[in-house]
């Protein structure tokens, strides 16, 4: 066996969980995605998809999907800086920058490549790059690959914040990155205070909208929108594998920086576009999100339902404050034992353990739909209070 080989031998810590029965994760659903799904052989209760406005089997949006494969293929074989710029591409990004409210926007293949490549094409030598601890996986890797001074500040502590940006040189880009929801936690970035030292020392803010789009907001415009201080946000970015149904990305600002950025993020020039079946499809739950304010509501009405319930069972839950509510077990392997018992019961959970989270801070993401039910809910409710319960979790 050579190093290579000999390095990644060293690496068990998914075997002792497959060895124990309790492995968590690349579990197989073989149905489509709404509130149930099937999943060995039987239905589960799905509380683990990010599926916010529960669009995914939409049949406004399948024909949408397959009328765009019908006309333009299966693929672009391309990237959109050559031969890959359909346009229904065009036609998106204006809709998205009129939705959340700035000039421009850009498409992308993937969410997770608009703040890999965006980051790095935004902030170089001699700028600063200043981000929240619990930042998402891709704002870390965006941030790596610049090559501006990286600092970092803990979870929404403003004041530490405020200690960062006294660091920077007055007259260097400062550029703020923060998730708008946090995907773990499902609390808020406090944009208000970020906006007013924002101000106070002449930095931008670049917020990641992947959890906020659809969920906050008039017509679900995001967390910008919802605090009202979209103006003072340089850079809004947004995913479409969450409320919009689909898969895919975009940046929205102003139309000199995004033209700048269509022509210098290396993830947008050098990555094959976008299927027309995916932006179809995302184009397709941007209109109903738009026309349907109700299904937000809806949203909000069974969230602040579960939030209420999961309380009053006893659950810690945190600082949420949106249909991301995380179940605190703070122990790794009592973590993946719950979640498989939880499956046991006939509900899909998602454990959050390192590098997700930090060590003491593991748990169990419990995240809603617009589609569930009430009733769902106090399934869901019960049955994880008796597996909490079973491990002395909760009381």
């Amino acid at each position: 066996m050579g190093l290579l080989q000999d390095k990644f031998a060293k690496y068990d810590l998914p075997q002792q969980f497959m060895a124990k029965g309790v492995y968590p994760y690349f579990r197989t659903i073989n149905s489509h995605q709404d509130t149930e799904v099937m999943m060995d052989g039987k239905k589960v209760l799905m509380f683990g998809s990010n599926a916010y406005m529960g669009l995914t089997y939409d049949k406004r949006i399948i024909d949408a999907s397959i009328a765009a494969t019908e006309k333009y293929g299966t693929g672009c074989a391309g990237s959109r800086f050559l031969n890959g710029t359909l346009d229904i591409h065009v036609e998106l990004e204006k809709e998205l920058a009129e939705f959340v409210g700035k000039d421009e926007a850009l498409c992308f293949s993937t969410g997770f490549t608009v703040n890999e490549g965006i980051i790095p094409a935004v902030v170089g030598r001699g700028d600063y790059i200043i981000c929240d601890d619990r930042d998402h996986a891709s704002i870390v890797d965006g941030r790596r690959l610049a090559f501006a001074t990286q600092l970092k500040y803990k979870h929404n502590d403003m004041e530490a914040l405020e200690k960062e940006l006294q660091k920077c040189e007055p007259d260097a880009v400062k550029l703020i990155v923060v998730d708008g929801v946090f995907s773990m936690e499902g609390d808020l970035a406090n944009l208000p205070e970020i906006v007013r030292l924002k101000k106070k020392y002449n930095a931008s803010i670049y917020v990641d909208e992947a959890h906020g789009l659809g969920v906050f907001g008039k017509q679900g415009r995001g967390v910008c929108d919802y605090f009202g201080v979209t103006e003072d946000i340089d850079l809004i970015m947004g995913t479409f594998s969450k409320s919009l149904a689909s898969i895919g990305g975009f940046i929205a600002g102003d139309k000199e920086v995004i033209n700048w950025l269509r022509h210098n993020a290396r993830s947008y020039i050098f990555q094959a576009s976008s299927t027309p079946a995916a932006t179809a499809a995302a184009r397709e739950a941007l209109h109903i999100i738009k026309s349907e304010p109700e299904r937000i509501q809806r949203l909000w009405d069974i969230t602040n339902y579960a939030l209420k319930r999961f309380r009053d069972a006893g659950f810690e839950i945190g600082e949420t404050e949106s249909p991301i509510i995380p179940l605190y077990v703070r122990d790794t392997e009592k973590t993946f034992v719950v979640t498989k018992l939880a499956f046991d019961e006939g509900i899909f959970i998602n454990p959050v353990i390192p590098p997700a989270c930090a060590p003491q801070d593991t748990l169990v993401r419990v995240a809603l739909m617009a589609t569930h039910t009430k009733e769902q809910v106090d399934y869901a409710v019960d049955k994880l209070t008796k597996c909490f319960k079973a491990l002395e979790i909760i009381k």
